[in-house]
């Protein structure tokens, strides 16, 4: 079933062309994730597809099946000012949803008790529980938990959680998600993974985050040069089919070049007069000679910047401690920084973690203990919050308020247009205004702004929002170059395991573990932690249950027969519920002779299996 269908789409802002004359679908089931550079348009083309803007070109169509639910994430939600979480979160016209938005509002308003009987009715009618517990379920994963508080008062990684959550309770067939992974972590970040898995959905997304397209995705759909590839397959998969197809690529503008060139002799040695044959020559080497001087676009950013010499004291935390009240940050932390140290940090939103980081950095004193910074160090703090304007600026303007120009290895320097180039704004883009970049473009900006500090102790919390996938690679082999200290607060699991060494864990009140290790062996020592809890948690039930069991019989049974009689009766259960199944069966006219002899045999044999298990039953049940 094709549930969206594009025709001959073009976009462009001025001169600059986005994608050109582009077509592609959606099938029911596909799980499709669009990746290209920044500012090539990905995040438009999902607004053109959602009907945000409008679409343009010749014989355009943008077709999606009514006959589905759609639902459509942005990269910055919005909702409306005077609504709380509860209210955005039950917007629905589903009645099940209506149901058990008034349910849970007669549970925060207790004042109204009158309210509370028919939103209970309302939930028995429909059979609302078990949904309302899995929107429990799902509000609990994303970290949302006060339904009174007002949607203004939420951060804007607060309103991306809200809004993703709330697509995923109103349970659509087709979901379009722009960045789903920015301002989640890592555990939000798996289960979501988990969830899209799932076979029911049909998806069509824009991430950076490798795993996730690896794991969910099985079509990949390139934006280059304005043109669409479609390749079908994993990201790794990706990977290996655009190698090939730049490969022949070139092969083939390597070809028609020398082509043009043995035609461009033949048109210069033709004399005047021409003929039929001649003139159709002549026209195929113009179209020859535009193929020719197509250019392959392999601009990408050139990180060559070096931070300076650190000294022999770089970093020390020598016990420090920090609370809001009853919340513990941090405590009793003691650690100090050795030259080329590559650090992840890891924990759950709201842990503290960009406030340890202000601790290191000074921005913030401890309640306890002191920060001891070298004499030589240099940080270079790229914030999630990214550039932050009093007013509009052009991007060369920003750029030439920090340095005119930044020195190299061996004497060379480099000007700020030169560096600007370097991270692809060529000389017309430095000229644009900030405001006007796509938000990747923002980032690439914002992070050589705090590269041309010169620094040699990175702190880069969530450098991977909103960077191409192209860029996080080049970024990742300049970390692994970087001759300073690096620290890492990142939900890009792919990005910390290529450049971290070892993490510091964030397991609640105040305390950081030191793990030697990946992200990826910590969370597999985690989920085998898990599993020994769930199992002891386990046991632990079942010897209670055992001592329940042994309280609610007489004496008149042994032990064996206790759990015998509990085992028969489960079983019973589950053999009437099949009785009734294999029963409705047999109300299908269209069944064959064959199919009810078949049903028949079946229903015979479980009957017989019953009366054995139930008359068993009933001599334990006299014996007790």
């Amino acid at each position: 079933m094709n549930y969206l269908n594009l025709e001959n789409i073009s976009k462009s802002y001025g001169e600059k062309i986005l994608f050109d004359n582009i077509s592609f679908q959606v099938n029911k089931g596909e799980k499709i994730a669009i990746v290209a550079k920044n500012g090539a348009g990905k995040s438009t083309l999902m607004r053109v597809i959602a009907g945000l803007e409008p679409a343009e070109g010749e014989n355009k169509n943008v077709w999606v099946s009514k006959d589905i639910k759609i639902g459509y994430l942005v990269q910055e939600p919005e909702f409306p000012s005077d609504i709380n979480i509860l209210e955005a979160v039950f917007d629905s016209d589903n009645p099940i949803i209506q149901a058990i938005r008034q349910y849970e509002e007669a549970l925060i308003w207790q004042d109204r008790p009158e309210k509370m009987e028919p939103a209970i009715a309302a939930m028995d009618d429909l059979k609302a529980w078990d949904f309302e517990s899995s929107i429990k379920e799902i509000l609990f994963k994303f970290n949302i938990k006060d339904l009174k508080q007002k949607v203004d008062t939420l951060s804007g990684g607060q309103k991306k959680r809200l809004a993703l959550a709330k697509l995923i309770i109103d349970d659509p067939e087709f979901l379009i998600l722009d960045e789903p992974t920015n301002h989640l972590d890592l555990d939000m970040i798996e289960w979501l993974e988990e969830f899209l898995q799932s076979n029911k959905i049909t998806l069509l997304m824009v991430t950076h985050d490798r795993y996730f397209l690896e794991r969910v995705c099985n079509h990949i759909i390139e934006l280059d040069g304005g043109v669409l590839y479609r390749y079908k397959g994993s990201y790794g998969d990706f990977l290996t089919k655009k190698m090939m197809r730049e490969d022949i690529q070139e092969a083939t503008l390597d070809r028609t070049k020398k082509l043009m060139k043995k035609e461009l002799e033949w048109v210069r040695r033709m004399p005047k007069a021409r003929g039929t044959k001649a003139k159709s020559r002549v026209d195929k080497f113009y179209e020859i000679k535009e193929k020719a001087t197509q250019k392959i676009d392999k601009s990408k950013v050139q990180i060559d910047i070096k931070g300076q010499r650190l000294g022999k004291k770089i970093l020390e935390a020598h016990y420090i401690s920090k609370n809001f009240g009853d919340l513990k940050i941090v405590k009793d932390f003691d650690y100090k920084f050795r030259s080329k140290e590559r650090v992840g940090i890891v924990g759950p939103n709201g842990v503290g973690k960009s406030t340890f980081i202000k601790l290191l950095t000074k921005e913030l004193r401890p309640d306890a203990g002191k920060v001891v910074v070298g004499g030589n160090t240099v940080f270079g703090y790229y914030t999630q919050e990214g550039i932050q304007l009093e007013k509009d600026q052009r991007v060369i303007d920003y750029i030439r308020n920090i340095a005119e120009f930044i020195p190299l290895d061996k004497g060379f320097k480099l000007t700020a247009t030169q560096l600007l180039e370097r991270f692809l704004f060529n000389r017309k883009q430095q000229q644009v205004f900030i405001s006007q970049l796509s938000g990747g473009e923002r980032r690439r900006l914002y992070l050589l702004s705090v590269l041309m500090e010169n620094p040699n102790f990175l702190i880069l919390d969530e450098p991977t929002n909103d960077l191409d996938i192209l860029t996080l690679n080049i970024l990742e082999d300049f970390l692994l170059e970087f001759p300073g200290c690096i620290i890492i607060v990142t939900h890009d699991r792919y990005f910390m395991d290529k450049v971290v060494e070892h993490l510091f864990v964030f397991e609640g009140d105040g305390k950081i573990k030191d793990f030697n290790g990946t992200y990826q062996e910590y969370r597999i020592l985690q989920k085998e932690k898990e599993r020994t809890q769930k199992k002891q948690t386990s046991e632990v039930r079942e010897k209670k249950e055992k001592h329940q069991f042994q309280q609610e019989l007489t004496p008149g049974l042994t032990y064996e027969q206790r759990k015998e009689f509990k085992r028969l009766e489960k079983q019973i259960e589950k053999l009437e519920e099949k009785k009734i199944t294999l029963t409705d069966k047999f109300n299908d006219p269209s069944l064959s002779p064959e199919d009810i002899e078949k049903f028949s045999n079946e229903l015979g044999a479980l009957q017989e299996e019953l009366e054995e298990k139930e008359l068993r039953w009933m001599e334990l049940a006299e014996l007790a």
